[in-house]
């Protein structure tokens, strides 16, 4: 498999040299750019997968403008950081301080169409929520959709949410042809790279 194209962005040339030198001879990454925040657009149009974007000096409002499109994986101070970043379109939150293998695995992740959040923050801050209209499901559907991710069978699902067993399994089965899967791992799946699950 080829190495994932990854550009790196910061306003802090020192920080950019040392996430270059920490990163650059993973084999599963490639270090198709670098530059300053102003500079992104410029940088990663068609050249990068993902971009690792370190939001601690300039905050994280230029996020969905400057990057085109391509996922982005923020680095982050603070929890108020972790919630303007992916309210400004990341797709992943992780702290600056985390080391080399968990950097590359968001970097990895998100350029898949994965959500990373830290696990720290993961209890209290989400992705912006996708309107349930974008793919048809309602707000029970959401609901059986997160237990889903949880692993949990029709039986402890209907369990958690006290419905009936059969309800649950309607449930399942209308979140699975909205999405067009054939399986709850599959549905799992898709809901993740849309947005609508976090993993």
């Amino acid at each position: 498999m080829d190495p994932i194209r990854a550009a790196i962005v910061s306003d802090d040339p020192l920080a950019r040299q040392g996430l270059t030198a920490l990163l650059g001879h993973r084999a599963e990454l490639f270090l198709a750019a670098e530059g300053a925040p102003g500079d992104a657009e410029d940088l990663l149009v068609g050249a990068a997968d993902v971009i690792l974007w370190d939001v601690t000096g300039t905050g994280a409002q230029r996020l969905g403008v400057a990057t085109a499109g391509v996922p982005v994986v923020a680095l982050i101070a603070s929890e108020e950081q972790a919630a303007e970043a992916l309210a400004a379109g990341a797709r992943a939150v992780i702290f600056r301080g985390a080391g080399e293998d968990r950097i590359a695995a968001a970097l990895v992740a998100v350029a898949r169409g994965l959500l990373v959040l830290e696990a720290d923050l993961s209890p209290w801050v989400r992705p912006p929520a996708h309107p349930a209209t974008a793919e048809g499901l309602t707000r029970r559907e959401v609901e059986v959709l997160a237990l889903l991710g949880e692993g949990l069978a029709n039986k402890s699902i209907a369990q958690r949410l006290g419905i009936a067993e059969r309800t649950a399994k309607f449930h399942v089965e209308s979140i699975l042809g909205k999405l067009g899967a054939e399986s709850r791992s599959e549905a799992i799946v898709l809901a993740a790279r849309r947005g609508l699950l976090v993993l």
